[in-house]
């Protein structure tokens, strides 16, 4: 593979890992907008593209594959490759917790904790998955480090909403055993929720940790 050859397959990786985070993104979106909205074909077709996802995922993990067997990178590079392996692995994973939305909408028949807005933590999530994303694009290591703090208003936000829920439920006055299974059921599709989410935005962290790790060899955030 000829050098030229070689640092366009570095600028071809770094678009096609920029356009796998574009459709996870709009999954992640679908999801939230199935589950607001009670769409249960909007969730089917989440549902059903998470093969187009995990088949994108395998190309560019050839990718990385090629790029490491066939030259030789210089440390820069290596951790170019290895950093954009490691976020593919993250965008895979988001885009399963998108399908579990997905999932959940086909089971919610109603939605019995107004308290807690769903729609505006996704739209937390999404905000600092797409921010990672261009910070992974522009190699910007402030808006890394950034990242983390807001996953620590992320975690807060969660665990306030987890909080309604139990009280909501503690306070509940319930007439029969089948009120109390589907009551049950849907708290634990809300708490479920509220978890997926929340691991959405440990994965945008680990998409800025590699970033930093890519850009100053600096391993601070990677836990």
């Amino acid at each position: 593979m000829a050098r030229q050859s070689y640092q366009d397959k570095l600028t071809e990786l770094r678009e096609d890992v920029l356009y796998m985070s574009e459709v996870v993104m709009e999954r992640l979106r679908m999801g939230l907008d199935a589950l607001e909205q009670k769409d249960e074909d909007l969730a089917r077709e989440v549902i059903e593209g998470d093969g187009e996802i995990n088949r994108m995922y395998l190309d560019l993990e050839q990718d990385c594959i090629d790029l490491l067997a066939l030259q030789q990178p210089v440390a820069s590079d290596l951790r170019f490759i290895a950093a954009s392996f490691k976020i593919i692995t993250d965008l895979e994973r988001i885009a399963d917790l998108a399908t579990n939305l997905g999932e959940y909408t086909m089971d919610a028949e109603r939605d019995l904790f107004p308290d807690v807005d769903v729609q505006e933590m996704g739209e937390l999530t999404l905000e600092m998955l797409e921010d990672a994303m261009i910070a992974y694009d522009t190699e910007d290591t402030d808006a890394c480090r950034e990242l983390a703090g807001r996953d620590d208003d992320l975690d807060q936000f969660a665990e306030r909403a987890s909080e309604i829920v139990v009280r909501d439920l503690i306070e509940r006055e319930l007439e029969s055993a089948d009120e109390v299974e589907q009551i049950l059921q849907d708290v634990s599709r809300l708490l479920l929720t509220i978890r997926d989410l929340e691991r959405v935005g440990d994965h945008t962290v680990n998409i800025a940790a590699r970033t930093l790790y890519m850009v100053e060899n600096d391993d601070e955030l990677i836990y």
